[in-house]
């Protein structure tokens, strides 16, 4: 009885569960059955162009490729397709496995799905779904380099689960950024590359809401302004912030120095300014510092690098205005691995020993140093030699300081160094034979210094991964037997300036890999070998200038890529190799070329950006199909040559040009109306031919010119008004043409002219008075108007003239050419001392007016000698009545002075004798009279240049002065000789010294002007090497950064 009421109780309760369990099978049945139906929906709205998911059929979806279950009940929790490929490898591999289409919102059917990844795919131009919002259970999202744009939909904000979020480098912005608050359980967030610059200051508001995020990714979200501190701190938790690559404009922010979780601060590249806050290097966890690339922070290094820093790796202050020395207390930061100060203003010697390695186990300097980056500073002294015990280093970067003496041997002791550079010192010596001792060194830069002696195989005996040598630019003599063969394959050997030759290098014939190959100025004498274009074919830099190589190029020159080839100053002959196949930049100048261009009807060399062939031996016309062949030219130089003919039209159909230079030819005919459409244009130097005709009205188009020269042809008609909207003109040579009519009033008025550096009408047929206007050009440092028909008198505000009444520097855009790199050299002839000179390097220093032969009368304007920079003044063979103003002396920079040939009377002013760089004196036939003050810089000028002038006297002349000359007493007379002989003898003997010591070559080199010409050829050399560097400098920087 009590069994089977027992029996009665259990069994209902037997039956209950059995009912649930069935029900709840059907549940967990319907469940499996929902995400494999969302699954194969989501699979359907993609496009699968490699078949990834294949693998995506039949029932066990959990075995399907990048879908992960939960053990217990079998659902989705996890969906990771990222792409297998990254954006570094090869296109074709990450296109070919990139998923793309539509992303269907069956996927909130996966109701228990908290991972899901479909970075580095390609979802191109397609919003991030809404319903993404509705995945509720989703801890970990990232979308990153996935293709989606547009606006962020807000909904994310319902993902309060989420801890992972990465939606960076797609093209996303963000409006509104409230809905983050949301995002409560935020750890991660990378966001790099969406833009923020809708969403104002309160991105830090809403973002310091979240006390469990540790990461922050903000890199280039064109955030700007301040960095504003929150109303309270509440990133508790925060260890990583980067904000790099943004506008920020304002100081570090001070709040940061609070976070003591930090343990990577990355502001980089942002224009942050002023002094770092004291506690920076106090924060107890920092390991990871880059400030770089601010320009603005300063302080002093000494002080900084005394903080702490007790845990600091990497610490990054490059490209920044940080000044003073480096401490010998950096060996305390035991744990850096990562130094960067370079770009800085930093000063004094490295210091000769290291301190603070007591703090250290290893007691080594620096223990876990991997990579020392100082250069381009001001660092002076040696090379210390606590560097070899730099024991872990790869890089070690001192170029462009002003570091001297030899490179120590110890440096022997880095054997796992990488890359050496000590470019752009002063360092001296020989290389050291132990830098062969290297087996790891992939980099080799010790160029423009002063180093000498012979290279041997022993210096690269086991260079084995050595990819980049560079030791352009020293005294360095190598010396290889013929068979030698490298241990190494570079990609880039640069041995310009060493002696390299007679003969050209067997050796490279053993490189397979050569990107860039430099031996400009390297001694070579001999032809090209023929296996050197079988190895030269990858070749991206091809520089063989500057030495005497002869014979002929190959017909054909063909290259893989974009190339840059020079041979120019060499004395290479035969016809032009135009037909260049992958070349990008083509210069053949200085040399022996001839024949025609040839350039076949229907040929296309549309790689081809620049060609420079002047100063050879061609002849024939320019090609008339020019524009059509070369569609890509922005820069063509055929000065210096034979060339006939016309200019063709076609030439307007290359609207990318910046520079043409077709100076010194025999061109003939008009300039053509269709160069008005090289909108581009920058340089045009049609001078030195026979061109006629007038010049074209609708010049006015070519907005950008800086330099037109026109000068030495045939051109008629008046001055063009077409020239008055070339605002940005810095040269007009319009010299030695057949010109006429008046200077027009709008020159110096309005826009007009406003950046004119010089301007030279000379020997044309223009009449009429000088404009006032031309006061107005601030800019002008050239004015020569000589040889022309104008009449009236010199305006006074001519003494108005800006530039002129001021000492002039070197312009880096004239010494370099408008299109800097390559090679528009801008020239000048400037009459100076009775004799034409021109100008190029130096041109910027000139500071002229010439206004001889001309008609111009009235009084000599005493108001130009407001202009206190004038270096020449030329007012001779005009009707210029009146004397020289008394202040001449405040003209104190004059070289050149010629007033001959006018009406000019008086005393000479004693205070000339006080212009003492004056090197040329003209004062002939005027009307000067009284003594002549032959005192100080006077006394260097011999009797004629004061000839035909009867009312002078005294030395050097042989008429002597009379009893009463100038008017004054026999008694005065007495007194005035008595103290004259003594001072005129005190400042002779200054004078004459000066003027032997200092003088004494201008004289020879303005008496005899070969000599004149190998020095200026010498001065303009140097400056060209040192342009030339920097411009391979930059594409080496370009090729390897």
């Amino acid at each position: 009885m009590e069994r089977t009421s027992i029996m009665g109780f259990i069994l209902p309760i037997l039956y209950l569960m059995t009912i649930q369990l069935a029900c709840n099978g059907d549940t967990h049945f319907d469940s499996l059955q929902s995400d494999r139906e969302a699954l194969i929906d989501f699979k359907q709205g993609l496009e699968d162009p490699n078949n990834r998911l294949s693998s995506w059929n039949g029932s066990n979806y959990c075995h399907w490729e990048g879908i992960t279950c939960e053990n217990e009940t079998g659902v989705v929790i996890s969906i990771d397709l990222h792409n297998p490929y990254s954006l570094e490898d090869a296109y074709e591999n990450w296109s070919s496995m990139s998923l793309g289409g539509e992303i269907r919102p069956s996927l909130v059917k996966l109701k228990f799905l908290k991972y899901l990844d479909l970075s580095l795919n390609s979802f191109e131009e397609i919003l991030i779904p809404p319903f993404f919002g509705s995945l509720k259970n989703l801890q970990y999202l990232n979308l990153s380099n996935a293709g989606f744009s547009g606006a962020i939909s807000s909904n994310l904000g319902n993902l309060s689960n989420l801890q992972h979020l990465d939606i960076s480098s797609n093209d996303l912005f963000v409006d509104n950024i409230e809905w983050m608050v949301g995002l409560v359980s935020l750890k991660h967030l990378d966001m790099n590359f969406v833009n923020l610059s809708l969403v104002g200051p309160q991105w830090v508001e809403v973002l310091n809401k979240h006390p469990v995020l540790t990461e922050l990714h903000l890199t280039n979200c064109s955030l700007f302004g301040s960095i504003p501190m929150p109303s309270f701190l509440n990133f508790t938790s925060l260890a990583i912030i980067t904000l790099s690559d943004n506008n920020f404009n304002s100081k570090f922010p001070k709040w940061l120095v609070n976070v003591s979780s930090l343990v990577s601060i990355d502001i980089s590249y942002n224009t942050l300014r002023g002094r770092l806050p004291l506690g920076l290097g106090e924060l107890p966890n920092l390991e990871y510092l880059d400030l770089s690339g601010s320009k603005n922070l300063r302080g002093s290094i000494f002080q900084l690098l005394k903080k702490s820093w007790k845990k600091i790796e990497v610490l990054n202050f490059g490209a920044n205005n940080f000044h003073g020395s480096i401490p010998s207390s950096i060996g305390k930061f035991c744990h850096l691995r990562y130094l960067d100060l370079s770009s800085n203003h930093l000063d004094g010697n490295l210091p000769e020993a290291i301190k603070g390695l007591e703090n250290c186990s290893s007691r080594s300097p620096l223990p876990d140093l991997m990579e020392l980056r100082l250069n381009d500073n001001q660092l002076t002294g040696k090379l210390p030699n606590w560097l070899g015990g730099l024991k872990n280093l790869v890089r070690l970067d001192l170029s462009n300081n002003k570091l001297e003496g030899p490179i120590p041997s110890s440096l022997v002791t880095l054997q796992h160094l990488e890359y050496l550079m000590l470019g752009g010192n002063q360092l001296n010596g020989s290389l050291p034979y132990s830098i062969g001792q290297l087996s790891l060194l992939n980099t080799l830069d010790v160029s423009s210094n002063h180093l000498t002696g012979t290279l041997s195989e022993q210096h690269f005996s086991k260079l084995r991964k050595l990819e980049d040598l560079n030791l352009n630019f020293n005294s360095f003599r190598l010396n290889v037997s013929s068979d030698w063969v490298p241990p190494f394959q570079a990609n880039s050997i640069a041995m310009a300036s060493c002696h390299v030759g007679p003969s050209f290098p067997a050796w490279i014939q053993s490189q397979k890999n050569l990107w860039i190959f430099d031996f400009a100025n390297a001694s070579i004498s001999s032809y090209i070998p023929d296996w050197f274009w079988d190895i030269s074919f990858d070749l991206l830099d091809l520089t063989l200038s500057h030495n005497q190589l002869q014979g002929r190029l190959p017909d054909i020159l063909t290259f893989s890529g974009v190339l840059y080839v020079n041979f120019s100053f060499n004395l290479l002959e035969g016809p032009i190799p135009l037909s260049a196949f992958g070349v990008g930049i083509l210069d053949l100048s200085h040399n022996n070329f001839s024949g025609h261009i040839p350039l076949s009807q229907g040929e296309s060399m549309s790689s081809l950006t620049s060609l420079t062939l002047s100063n050879n031996q061609i002849t024939g016309p320019i090609p008339s199909n020019i524009g059509e062949s070369m569609p890509n030219l922005y820069f063509i130089s055929l000065s210096g040559n034979q060339i006939t003919g016309t200019i063709p039209d076609s030439i307007g159909l290359l609207n990318g040009l910046q520079v043409i230079d077709f100076s010194r030819n025999n061109l003939t005919g008009s300039i053509p109306s269709t160069m008005n459409n090289c909108t581009d244009l920058t340089v045009l130097d049609l001078g030195n031919n026979g061109l006629s005709g007038t010049i074209p009205n609708n010049f006015h188009q070519l907005w950008r010119l800086k330099s037109l020269h026109l000068n030495h042809n045939k051109l008629s008609g008046e001055f063009p008004s077409s020239l008055k909207n070339l605002s940005r003109l810095v040269t007009l040579d319009l010299s030695y043409n057949n010109l006429s009519g008046k200077i027009p009033k709008w020159i110096g008025t309005g826009a007009a002219f406003t950046r004119l550096s010089i301007l030279s009408l000379r020997s044309n047929a223009f009449t009429g008075g000088l404009p006032v206007q031309l006061a107005n050009l601030s800019s002008l440092h050239v004015l020569d108007l000589a040889g022309n028909h104008l009449t009236g008198s010199i305006p006074p505000a001519l003494g108005d003239l800006k530039a002129m009444a001021q000492e002039q520097n070197i312009n880096r855009e004239m010494l370099y050419g408008v299109t800097a790199g390559y090679y528009y050299q801008e020239r000048f002839d400037v009459s100076s001392k009775s004799q034409i000179l021109q100008y190029t390097t130096t041109l910027s220093l000139v500071v002229s007016i010439d206004l001889s032969n001309n008609k111009f009368s009235g009084e000599f304007p005493k108001e130009m000698t407001n202009l206190h920079g004038l270096v020449i003044l030329n007012l001779s063979r005009n009707c210029i009545t009146g004397s020289i103003p008394e202040n001449i002396s405040s003209l104190r920079q004059l070289s050149s002075l010629d007033l001959s040939n006018n009406r000019l009377s008086g005393v000479l002013p004693r205070s000339m004798s006080l212009l003492t760089f004056l090197g040329y004196l003209n004062l002939s036939n005027n009307n000067f009279s009284g003594m002549i003050p032959f005192i100080g810089q006077m006394t260097t000028f011999n009797a004629s240049i004061f000839y035909g002038n009867p009312g002078l006297c005294g030395a050097p002349l042989v008429r002597k002065c009379g009893d009463n000359p100038g008017g004054k007493t026999a008694n005065h007379d007495k007194d005035e000789d008595h103290n004259g002989f003594i001072d005129e003898w005190f400042y002779l003997s200054v004078g004459l010294g000066f003027a032997v010591g200092i003088l004494g070559p201008f004289f020879v080199l303005a008496l005899k002007r070969s000599w004149s010409e190998a020095y200026f050829s010498f001065v303009d050399e140097i400056v060209y090497n040192l342009g030339l560097e920097r411009r391979r400098s930059w594409r080496r920087r370009r090729t390897h950064g």
